[in-house]
């Protein structure tokens, strides 16, 4: 098992490039499966969780050519519409191959999807049966596994109870090739739901309001496949300029959206933290005192689940009190203990909501990788604190995080991997 060893405290310098978005990719291949044609993908972030998603597409029978972020998927037929448990255990976005699968070849059988531990027990697939029955799936529910059939899915109007961004692409694939039309209200507004249904439109699908609550669809019979260039990452935009401002380095961040974090850099503006902005480019400035904010998580285009861990160590360099407060998973806020082992002075107040008081010096210890955005967050912590800090289970890192040790040695940080990756 590989590990991190950090060396800290880090003043960082220079520029770091933000790779295409986990959550577009981890949609985007699958979609594949929607047409027999070719697509090409671009801008492909090379992790371990893209990489699981195409050792399924080849399992499914795709043909698969990769090489330097560029991808090339083609499906002409399906060897199978049975998800391999060996691989979809492996990751939550396997979920996302059910919707094409359905949509394609009638059936689908499917594992329930793995992940990180903020998985199944806090993150059911309920809303995504509930769709394919309300589109005139039968489904079967056995021990281990799920069976969806659909001779041909229906249009349907469906009101999602809790606002999903994987719920709310997963029954755009469905209904794109559904007889009819489809209505869908409560939409998520992710920059990666347009993303995708600008794509699909291109080739031939009839998808309005999507970025909007409220998504019309029109069946059509055949989706063609193009090219599709995945939009830069906002989770790990606003993870470097957490980085930068916790450790109070100036760090330009290039080709990024801005504007997709706009939330976070509302926050950096009250906490006095100076940062400039371009249409593809991002530089902080180091911060000589940050002031406390309070954040609640929110679905886009509020204050990201995904960036809460990161904010929540900027706030150990606060000075005075910060609540946060996660309303998105319920587990989220466990990896605080580590904080508290590091020094951090934190009271956690219910599953909910924790006071970070600061600032507080923080200290190097041996910590595990809970999940993703938990590794990536001791990573910040160990920059910011004094003396050697090894994080294991960094397999959790490398599934969301491109090359993250090399390109946070070209900042400066004194960063390196131990042992092979299992």
């Amino acid at each position: 098992m590989s590990k991190f060893i950090i060396q800290g405290p880090a003043k960082l310098s220079g520029e770091i490039e933000v790779r295409g978005a986990k959550n577009a990719a981890l949609k985007i291949i699958p979609a594949a499966i929607l047409s027999r044609e070719k697509i090409t993908i671009n801008n492909l972030p090379d992790i371990e969780d893209v990489n699981r998603a195409l050792e399924l597409m080849e399992d499914l029978g795709a043909e698969v050519s990769r090489q330097n972020g560029r991808c090339e998927i083609q499906v002409s037929e399906l060897s199978k519409n049975e998800l391999n448990p060996g691989l979809a255990n492996k990751f939550r976005a396997s979920i996302m191959f059910a919707a094409p699968l359905l949509a394609r070849a009638g059936e689908v059988k499917f594992p329930h999807p793995g992940g990180c531990v903020l998985g199944a027990a806090t993150r059911p697939i309920d809303l995504f049966l509930e769709g394919f029955e309300a589109m005139g799936a039968e489904i079967k529910e056995k021990e281990d596994y799920y069976h969806i059939k659909a001779k041909k899915l229906k249009g349907c109007e469906y009101f999602f109870t809790t606002v999903t961004v994987t719920g709310t692409e997963a029954m755009i694939m469905a209904a794109v090739l559904a007889e009819g039309d489809t209505v869908l209200k409560n939409c998520a507004m992710e920059p990666e739901i347009p993303a995708l249904a600008e794509y699909l439109n291109r080739q031939g699908a009839r998808v309005i309001g999507a970025g909007t609550p409220t998504i019309k669809i029109e069946g059509v019979k055949e989706i063609k496949a193009g090219q599709f260039n995945i939009i830069p990452d906002r989770i790990e935009t606003g993870t470097f300029a957490i980085l930068a401002a916790a450790t109070k380095s100036e760090i330009k961040i290039t080709n990024c959206e801005p504007k997709h974090i706009e939330s976070l850099l509302n926050i950096f503006k009250k906490q006095g933290v100076k940062f400039e902005t371009g249409d593809d480019w991002l530089k902080i400035s180091a911060a000589k005192s940050i002031k406390p904010y309070n954040i609640k998580t929110r679905e886009y285009p509020g204050f990201p689940t995904d960036l809460q861990s990161p904010y929540t160590v900027l706030a150990t360099q606060a000075n005075g009190s910060s609540l946060v407060h996660e309303t998105i998973y319920e587990r989220r806020l466990l990896f605080t203990d580590m904080l508290a082992q590091m020094g951090a002075d934190i009271i956690m107040c219910d599953p909910h909501r924790v006071v970070i008081n600061g600032p507080t010096k923080l200290y190097g210890r041996k910590l595990t990788s809970p999940d993703l955005r938990a590794g990536i967050t001791m990573i910040i912590a160990a920059l910011i604190a004094e003396g050697q800090t090894e994080i294991d289970n960094i397999y959790q890192i490398d599934r969301g995080y491109e090359d993250i040790d090399g390109r946070l040695r070209k900042l400066g940080a004194d960063i390196r991997r131990e042992g092979t990756l299992l």
